[in-house]
């Protein structure tokens, strides 16, 4: 794969501002700082239990739903907080979709998989339903695999081929931001190399952010890298953030090199 060169005039599109994190009275992250460029891809790597999942889920607002969680400091998502009176949280989850470890394709077609979020977004007409699933299903290269299979179940694809469905099923609603969460654990070399590439072709459309713990994949494909531990009350904290090729080559804290040589973790 081509080395992937970040642009000087790549907008901002997410900014944490002094972010912390609690669930009842546990500290999950601390004073989380740091900018995500647009049409890029951001790993986050580190320890298990360290808050990476945790940051993912704020970026769209998935913690409100567990109770007991309060956030202080902000998220800005084009200059703007997600966190503001008149952020609508159904629209926050459109324009920053999300995609889980495990594949969790609908019970039901492949086409309905790709046709609910624009139905539910008011989209109606039988053609531009059918136009949008085939985009959709092309975007990952998935399309050529499934246009003769489009409405048997989706629990009949191959694991790899229904994780890309739910990519597909994400870009759908024609989101700005794609949260992938360990997105490729699950999968076999074979498929995990395919969502590889295509999280590199996409990431020309839209901001990807993933979370890691497979250090070479990191490597691999993302423009920048943040680096998390656990504090000594098991409180998440952003230890280094930098472009990848700098993070893995010339980290400049001894925590992150102990990390990613295997030391720990």
């Amino acid at each position: 794969m081509e080395d992937r060169i970040m642009k000087p005039q790549q907008q901002t599109k997410i900014e944490t501002k002094g972010l912390n994190l609690f669930y009842g009275d546990f500290q999950a992250l601390r004073d989380v700082n740091f900018e995500i460029k647009e049409c890029s891809i951001t790993a986050l790597i580190g320890p298990s239990g360290c808050g990476k999942s945790s940051l993912l889920r704020l970026f769209n607002r998935m913690n409100d739903l567990i109770p007991g969680t309060r956030v202080e400091g902000d998220i800005l998502l084009d200059g703007k907080s997600i966190y503001q009176k008149d952020m609508d949280v159904v629209t926050l989850r459109k324009r920053v979709g999300m995609v889980f470890q495990k594949p969790n394709p609908f019970p039901m077609s492949v086409y309905d998989n790709i046709a609910f979020g624009p139905k539910h977004f008011g989209v109606k007409k039988a053609k531009e339903l059918e136009a949008i699933v085939e985009k959709s299903l092309r975007e990952v290269a998935l399309w050529d695999e499934v246009k003769s299979q489009l409405h048997k179940p989706a629990f009949d694809l191959a694991p790899g081929e229904q994780q890309r469905l739910c990519i597909a099923r994400a870009l759908a609603i024609k989101p700005e931001v794609l949260l992938m969460d360990e997105s490729c654990s699950a999968l076999d070399p074979e498929s995990t190399q395919k969502i590889e590439d295509l999280m590199q072709e996409i990431a020309k459309t839209y901001t990807i952010v993933i979370v890691t713990h497979n250090m070479e994949q990191a490597a691999r494909v993302s423009d920048m890298t943040a680096f998390m531990m656990m504090a000594d009350d098991k409180a998440g904290q952003l230890v280094e953030y930098a472009p990848t090729a700098q993070l893995f080559s010339n980290p400049k804290d001894k925590r992150t090199e102990d990390y990613i040589t295997g030391r720990f973790g």
